[in-house]
């Protein structure tokens, strides 16, 4: 049994992580200001610091609940679109958040990081799959504060000995498959999310950006990788970070379409999901899908759930039986 911190531990992602490293028998601290997760999310058993990342009175009331053997950091700023409207924020604060935890725990003795990155580092990429040796080139302003946050580790293993592991993905989907956790973000951006609330009546028709796409439907080909997948992927990093610091990308190694989704979604809920057509967002690439060969290979990671079907069906569960989130529990 080991101690960790959780920062962001309220919000989708992270939660789960906490529901993993609590099922395995670890004691979580999780350190949320509640701005974007929940305090329902934080499951029972795990100790809720209540603060900002950037605030050093929280920060070291967290670390005051250790000693720690790693932090794991979810918190921050996470909407590409919002990123490009307010770039200076993103930057900010989510290299803010790093660098002040990171410090933080360099000074309590905690030398191993894991950082919920992301495959956005890349921008528009030369070829799909995406591995780590592709160029890093951020097309948008969230992706560019994950570069500096993936920078700032480095130069705190140089100095301070911490060893680090970055996790590059993309869309985190689906539910705790005991319905323990789900998706409650607001507002909602994730595709399947907003599918199944429009196929519930639970949120309006959704719009498709664009159906001219080089791909084989015409419409945008993203990927999925289910949010216990991801929890236990970061698990997983843990101990390479004995070792040595580790950049790892994450993805299904298969892409799925806004119509296969869309598909899917329909076929699980028996029920038609509502959509009309738009043009195109500015910025979206026909196709983004990320390799997870490497981690695959070094920790012997493997999905449970790598089917869309199995993704979408997890969520619908979570969103049928919570339609106000984590307000209605």
């Amino acid at each position: 049994m080991a101690r960790f911190l959780v920062t962001g531990g309220a919000g989708y992602v992270g939660s789960h992580t906490v529901l993993a490293l609590l099922d395995r028998g670890d004691e979580v601290v999780v350190l949320d200001d509640l701005s974007k997760g929940h305090r329902a999310a934080v499951p029972a058993g795990a100790t809720l610091v209540q603060g900002r990342c950037d605030d050093p009175r929280a920060v070291e009331a967290a670390f005051a609940r250790g000693p720690f053997e790693a932090v794991l950091h979810f918190a921050a700023l996470s909407l590409v679109g919002d990123s490009m409207r307010d770039p200076m924020r993103y930057i900010g604060e989510n290299v803010a958040g790093v660098t002040a935890v990171a410090g933080a725990a360099a000074k309590a003795g905690c030398r191993k990081f894991v950082l919920s990155s992301t495959a956005a580092l890349f921008g528009f990429p030369d070829r799909i799959p995406i591995d780590e040796e592709q160029r890093l080139e951020p097309a948008s302003a969230y992706g560019e504060s994950k570069l500096l946050c993936e920078r700032a580790l480095a130069w705190a293993e140089k100095v301070h000995g911490m060893r680090f592991a970055a996790l590059r993905y993309f869309n985190a989907a689906g539910a705790d498959p005991d319905g323990r956790a789900g998706e409650d973000h607001d507002p909602e951006t994730h595709l399947i999310p907003l599918a199944i609330g429009a196929a519930l009546g639970l949120r309006p028709p959704l719009t498709v950006f664009g159906d001219d796409y080089d791909t084989p439907d015409g419409t945008c080909i993203r990927d999925y990788v289910h949010v216990t997948d991801l929890a236990e992927a970061h698990l997983r990093a843990l101990p390479v970070l004995e070792e040595r610091s580790v950049r790892y990308n994450l993805g299904n190694g298969t892409g799925y379409s806004v119509k296969q989704v869309l598909d899917t979604v329909a076929r699980v809920g028996g029920r038609p999901v509502p959509h009309g057509y738009g043009p195109r967002r500015a910025g979206d690439p026909a196709a983004l899908v990320a390799s997870s060969r490497r981690l695959r290979e070094e920790t012997g990671w493997m999905p449970r759930f790598p089917a869309l079907e199995d993704i979408v069906r997890t969520a619908w569960a979570w969103h049928a039986a919570h339609p106000r989130g984590y307000a209605g529990r």
